[in-house]
């Protein structure tokens, strides 16, 4: 039995709708594990190094730090960085900094002290809303293998992803900072701090 044409544009209308739906979804924080990973402590006291004779990063007002632009960035820095600005991704209001960091780890959460001054907290395995005054997000923490990782999700689509591991030794501390929205990396950053 042959289908009418107007039940066709029906089903196309409907596919075609679904198939746009399924595009422009946003993107949704995938939950961490709670469970911290046998021998692994980054408590301590830490130090960011700094590397003589390093080259001068961008600096980025929105966050107070000097990153590093992705290559997909590196055309036209003045351009992109008033892009950075510009653009509204709240998500970056999440970050923190500080040269020294005193960090301690309990077996169901964590705490950073930035410069004796700003602490953050994290629940192990923990998904839910955060705000910083009218600013809000959604944020995931917990364990990936031996690395503990933090994403915050902005209105916006924009996620901050942190990542702080040990090296092989346990006298480092690592620290990858990356902010996407998709595929658009807008900045990376990789710090490292010396065991005090």
């Amino acid at each position: 039995m042959p289908i009418s044409i107007q039940r066709r544009l029906s089903i196309i209308t409907v596919l075609g709708l679904l198939l746009l739906a399924g595009c422009g979804s946003a993107p949704v924080l995938v939950s961490k594990s709670a469970t911290v990973p046998a021998g692994v402590d980054l408590s301590g006291h830490w130090q960011l190094r700094k590397v003589a004779g390093s080259m001068r990063m961008p600096y980025s007002e929105d966050t107070g730090i000097r990153v590093t632009p992705s290559a997909r960035q590196s055309g036209n820095r003045s351009r992109n960085s008033s892009r950075r600005r510009s653009s509204g991704m709240s998500a970056q209001v999440f970050l923190k900094y500080g040269e020294s960091l005193k960090i301690t780890q309990t077996a169901h959460g964590m705490f950073i002290s930035y410069d004796r001054s700003v602490v953050r907290e994290f629940t192990f395995g923990e998904n839910r809303q955060v705000s910083v005054g009218p600013i809000e997000a959604m944020r995931v923490s917990g364990w990936q293998d031996h690395t503990f990782v933090v994403e915050t999700l902005d209105k916006d689509g924009n996620i901050l992803f942190e990542n702080w591991r040990l090296d092989g030794t346990g006298e480092e501390l690592i620290r990858d900072i990356s902010l996407r929205n998709g595929d658009d990396e807008k900045f990376l950053l990789t710090q490292i701090f010396d065991r005090k």
